[in-house]
């Protein structure tokens, strides 16, 4: 908690030296701030970005959303993002350690829930069905959502059996580069069952059931955001991040059925 609090000091520390140049009302020329996010995010940063250009008239938010691992390599390769969020640290941290990102914070945490196809409700009723669907998609090993997945399956075996994991993953059919295109599945009717946020399930639910995980089985998922360290607007960058991290923030992000960070993440 001793470096989150000296990590903190310093965003705000570089926000306020670069509040200057901050766009200001009747500025003529447009700055974009590019914002690379996981696509769990999709309808919380879109609020928030609405929220962030009428306070800085002169600003524009460029939205980007796919997997964590996706963006991550994005940023790798040079992409001309500004902030990152990432629906794990795993990704964070790899960027942490190329000296692509500065002092990253938590600001929300999600988690795993399961969805099943409408037609497949009567039948794919608790978790102890999930092994009779005969078309499960997960997300890809490498996508936050997918490794998730993969160790609450391994949990859930002290509740649902040795072989649980093993018999629901003998019926996946696909594994998805990010959550949404799991979500997309299980909704159109592609896909009997998946495995997605619990955020995400909240987007579609006139479409699919969904089953709870409980608690002492599920994994939680820890969002970082952090100001790219290429970015050309570090103000902006900073001033975005800090609205995430604002009671602002936390209540769009609560909204959406995220458990907020924020400022307890800064403190020691």
């Amino acid at each position: 908690m001793r470096r989150r609090h000296v990590l903190a000091l310093a965003a705000l520390a570089l926000l306020a030296s670069c509040k200057k140049e901050l766009p200001r009302k009747g500025q003529a020329s447009r700055q974009d701030v590019t914002v690379f996010a996981a696509a769990s995010l999709r309808e919380s940063f879109t609020e928030l970005s609405h929220t962030f250009e009428a306070t800085y008239p002169g600003a524009h938010v460029v939205l980007s959303f796919a997997g964590s691992q996706t963006l991550r390599s994005q940023i790798e390769h040079g992409a001309p993002a500004d902030v990152f969020a990432s629906a794990d640290e795993k990704q964070m941290a790899a960027l942490v350690s190329g000296a692509h990102v500065r002092a990253p914070l938590l600001f929300a945490n999600n988690e795993l829930v399961v969805v099943v196809a409408q037609a497949k409700a009567t039948t794919l009723r608790t978790l102890a069905d999930l092994p009779k669907a005969e078309r499960v998609v997960l997300g890809a090993p490498e996508v936050p959502v997918g490794a998730y997945s993969v160790k609450a399956l391994e949990q859930l075996q002290g509740l649902l059996g040795p072989d649980f994991r093993a018999r629901v993953e003998a019926h996946v059919v696909s594994r998805e580069p990010d959550v949404r295109q799991v979500l997309a599945k299980v909704s159109l009717g592609e896909a009997d069952a998946g495995i997605v946020y619990r955020t995400d399930a909240l987007t579609a639910k006139d479409k699919v059931a969904v089953l709870r995980i409980p608690t002492e089985y599920n994994v939680i998922a820890s969002y970082p955001i952090a100001v790219t360290a290429s970015t050309k607007v570090p103000a902006l960058a900073q001033a975005f991040v800090e609205l995430v991290l604002s009671p602002e923030g936390a209540s769009v992000l609560k909204g959406q059925g995220f458990t907020p960070v924020g400022k307890v993440a800064t403190k020691p």
